[in-house]
């Protein structure tokens, strides 16, 4: 069972960082993809993202990009969110996930994932 477990989370004030880690027990048999997910207070789930477990290919969304960093660990099953220069705004409970690799399907698309962790908090003090 494809099982996400995030941790990292926690209070940091404005401009600091923070390392996400998400480990899944096994995978069953294809190329996987795993994302980063987050949702603020008040707002419908979204984006942040997303990282193709064999090659390595990721993508994020433009309020990240240049500020967050994800990776994986094939040794070990683990992805990380690298977050730095934090912000208020990126005040969220945040998702790590995993699904199948699907053709021509960007690994940001949120709908299509099969697994969810439970979520991790991540505050940002101003």
């Amino acid at each position: 069972q494809v099982q996400p477990v995030e941790s990292g989370g926690g209070l940091v004030q404005a401009g600091g960082s923070l390392r996400l880690s998400c480990t899944v027990s096994r995978f069953v048999n294809g190329d996987y993809v795993m994302g980063w997910f987050r949702q603020a207070p008040g707002k419908e789930r979204e984006p942040v993202s997303c990282i193709t477990w064999d090659r390595a290919s990721t993508a994020y969304v433009a309020p990240v990009k240049g500020r967050f960093t994800i990776s994986r660990d094939k040794a070990t099953n683990t992805m990380y969110l690298q977050m730095t220069s934090l912000q208020p705004e990126d005040t969220a409970i945040y998702y790590c996930a995993a699904r199948r690799m699907i053709p021509s399907t960007s690994c940001l698309s949120m709908t299509q994932y099969t697994h969810w962790g439970q979520g991790t908090q991540v505050t940002v003090s101003s």
